[in-house]
């Protein structure tokens, strides 16, 4: 073989192999998957990637809201104006890049996984629906965070919290041990028991939202943000290719697929949940958290702590709206003023011009 046939062969196994590297990498990344979406939220299937931090936006377009920057994405395509779905549940898995989900609606490549929250999201549900006290829930059961608004002080109060109580609830009548088939998985390893807590709470909110159906019917939309990192300890403590993360791989996405299909139903076929799968986030995310147990049960639970809303992207408009219009209706009051100071009553209005001329013909 010449030295000619040589570098070609060579040139075309190189790009051979960057092929095969693109193609692996594109199905086996981070991902966005759609669980169920109403038929009013119309999602695209295609390839297209998003970014981790436009994550809150399309939370956001979905539940109707405006946001700061158009999102430039065509996986979403925009729906009716005077539709929004009852709800939106977003579940953050980490430790795993996808999960067999075949009844899903969508699944996108998501990249540049950096840590986001639903803060402005859930500032938006609540400054915009005070009054209605909706259910705003964000938990992280590994890291003891939670964070509650509106009816969820009321719904999810008998939910476990902290890691203790949720290994507690293990223990009692109707827990997920007797229906979940561990095979490889132990009652009595750290890492394990994770994962169970964290399938557990996903059962209880199930549990306590079919207790409370009539949620599903006010008008104020409901947020649910859930982040689960049972898989990312299990990987740590076994290893990928360990026996128990396969098992708990099959069970979280079994137990995310019943999960999504239970609330799509609680709340009458009208929610959009959402599955992030991401194997590592870039950066730490730190965030302050309040606690149910911190919190008292109110009369007005619309300003739990007696403090006035942030204000929001929204204020520069309203002030705009607010101001031109005062300034339009005090010109419009000084002009009026004005031509009615200097009115001649004989000639500039017909009822005093029709009864002089009356005076006259008497």
């Amino acid at each position: 073989m010449s030295l000619t046939n040589c570098r070609r062969m060579e040139a075309v196994l190189s790009v051979a192999f960057a092929l095969c590297f693109f193609i692996t990498s594109g199905v086996h990344g981070d991902s966005l998957t759609v669980l169920q979406s109403p038929d009013f939220v119309s999602f695209q299937k295609g390839d297209w990637p998003i970014s981790g931090e436009k994550i809150p936006d399309l939370v956001a377009l979905t539940m109707g809201f405006s946001v700061q920057e158009d999102l430039a994405w065509p996986g979403l395509k925009a729906g009716p104006l005077f539709q929004r779905p009852r709800a939106n549940v977003l579940v953050v898995v980490r430790g795993v890049d996808s999960l067999d989900m075949p009844n899903s609606v969508a699944s996108y490549p998501l990249e540049n996984p950096v840590p986001f929250t639903l803060d402005s999201v859930a500032e938006t549900v609540h400054s915009l629906f005070a009054e209605d006290t909706p259910v705003v829930l964000q938990l992280a059961p590994s890291e003891e965070r939670l964070y509650m608004l509106g009816k969820a002080n009321a719904v999810f109060e008998d939910l476990p919290v902290t890691l203790q109580q949720i290994r507690a609830r293990l223990s009692q009548d109707g827990s997920v041990l007797s229906s979940l088939p561990l095979n490889s998985l132990s009652r009595n390893a750290e890492a394990d028991l994770l994962f169970l807590s964290e399938v557990q709470v996903l059962h209880d909110i199930t549990a306590l939202l079919q207790r409370h159906k009539h949620l599903a019917k006010d008008h104020s939309p409901d947020l649910y943000s859930l982040e689960l990192s049972g898989l990312e300890e299990l990987s740590r403590v076994y290893g990928q290719d360990s026996p128990q993360y396969r098992d708990a791989t099959a069970i979280l996405a079994t137990v995310l697929q019943k999960f999504g299909e239970d609330v799509y139903g609680l709340y009458g076929n009208s929610t959009v949940v959402e599955v992030v799968t991401v194997k590592t986030f870039q950066a730490p995310l730190t965030r302050k958290s309040r606690s149910i147990l911190e919190s008292k049960q109110i009369s007005n639970p619309g300003s739990p702590y007696n403090l006035a809303y942030k204000y929001n992207f929204q204020y520069a408009v309203i002030f705009n709206i607010v101001l031109w219009l005062m300034i339009a209706l005090a010109l419009a009051v000084i002009v009026t003023s004005y031509n009615l100071w200097n009115m001649d009553p004989g000639y500039d209005s017909i009822i005093y011009r029709m009864t002089n001329q009356k005076i006259r013909m008497d």
